[in-house]
C-alpha cells in the first residue's frame, strides 16, 4: 500500500476519476447503476470517481468493463504501442535479453 501519494500521483488519480465519472455520464448511467453493473459498492465507484482511498484494481477494471473502455485502458498501457518503449525492447532482445 502506498504511505503516501506525491502530488503529482493525487492529481493523476483525481484526472482518472474525472474521466471515469465523465465517461459514466455519456453513457447516461447513473453511479448507483454502474456500481450495480460492475459488482462493486457505491462507496467504491466514489472512491474511484473521486481518486481518494485504496480501490482494489480488479474493481476498478470491474468499472471500466462496465463502461465498455477497459480494453482501450489495458492497451494504452502496453509498452509495444510506445515508441520509447519500443526502442528499449527493441534494444533488450538485440542483445539476447528478453523484456
Amino acid at each position: 500500500m502506498v504511505q503516501r501519494a506525491s502530488a503529482r500521483q493525487q492529481r493523476l488519480l483525481r484526472e482518472f476519476g474525472a474521466h471515469i465519472r465523465t465517461w459514466r455520464k455519456l453513457n447516461g448511467v447513473s453511479a448507483t447503476d454502474l456500481a450495480a453493473r460492475a459488482f462493486v459498492t457505491r462507496e467504491t465507484l466514489r472512491h474511484i470517481e473521486n481518486g481518494t482511498g485504496s480501490p482494489r484494481l480488479d474493481s476498478v477494471v470491474a468499472v471500466l468493463t462496465a463502461l465498455g473502455i477497459a480494453d482501450t485502458v489495458v492497451t494504452a498501457a502496453d509498452p509495444y504501442r510506445s515508441e520509447a518503449a519500443r526502442a528499449r525492447l527493441d534494444a533488450i532482445i538485440g542483445a539476447g535479453g528478453t523484456p
